[in-house]
């Protein structure tokens, strides 16, 4: 079957490694509006830009596409208007062989599992989640859509996080932590207790810096 990766940059590198080994999925091309059509990168062809994905996925007959861009604002809002243009698309889910996901568990569309990840039964993964290399999450956590981990983050059991919050390299979080939407953890943190929306929060023990915007770069 044959994907599109939107996305031309480090991120979709790494996505196409993971696609590449999965084997489910051939890469047909990749959409990229900052960069000219017929443009190599890591081996794939640049075919277009945002506009002309309703155009490509008619005239070459594809519907699924994964959105390979690292930062979970612009991810969603990427999504957000492809739904809108190109109606009935997929968006595929890719797992690197090498991750390791328990019984009982759900990932929803779109989400990305790399090399070396650790899923523990029961846990929800919605959609668009990225969960980065070597990162885990224990039993019964749950990621809301958008969410993300970064490589090397543990978090452990009933872990609630909130859609579009990071916890970026290497954080722990103990058991039972409820972390809300919109907010980001920094590299290293260690996180003890819950914290609420729209923060950026870092530190051992891990505290709340100040009040963060959606879309707030982080990457």
């Amino acid at each position: 079957m044959n994907v599109i990766l939107i996305g031309a940059r480090g991120h979709a590198r790494a996505i196409a490694d993971v696609v590449k080994a999965e084997g489910l999925y051939r890469i047909s091309g990749l959409i990229d509006s900052f960069q000219k059509p017929g443009t190599i990168c890591f081996g794939y062809e640049i075919i277009g830009g945002e506009k002309n994905l309703p155009h490509i996925c008619h005239d070459q007959k594809i519907h699924k596409v994964f959105i390979a861009i690292g930062d979970n604002y612009q991810r969603q809002a990427m999504a957000e208007r492809i739904k809108k243009t190109v109606p009935g698309i997929e968006f595929v889910t890719c797992i690197h062989p090498s991750a390791i996901i328990g019984s009982d568990v759900k990932i929803g569309g779109g989400s990305a599992i790399m090399p070396g990840v650790i899923i523990v039964s029961g846990c929800s993964i919605a959609e668009g989640c990225l969960l980065n290399t070597a990162s885990s999450i224990d039993h019964d956590g749950v990621m809301e859509p958008w969410s993300s981990l970064g490589p090397g983050a543990i978090a452990g059991g009933r872990l609630y996080l909130g859609e579009r919050s990071a916890i970026n390299l290497g954080a722990k979080i103990v058991n039972d932590i409820s972390i809300g939407r919109d907010t980001l953890i920094g590299a290293g943190s260690v996180v003890l207790k819950d914290l609420p929306d729209n923060v950026l929060a870092y530190g051992v023990p891990c505290r709340v810096i100040r009040s963060r915007e959606p879309g707030e770069k982080y990457l």
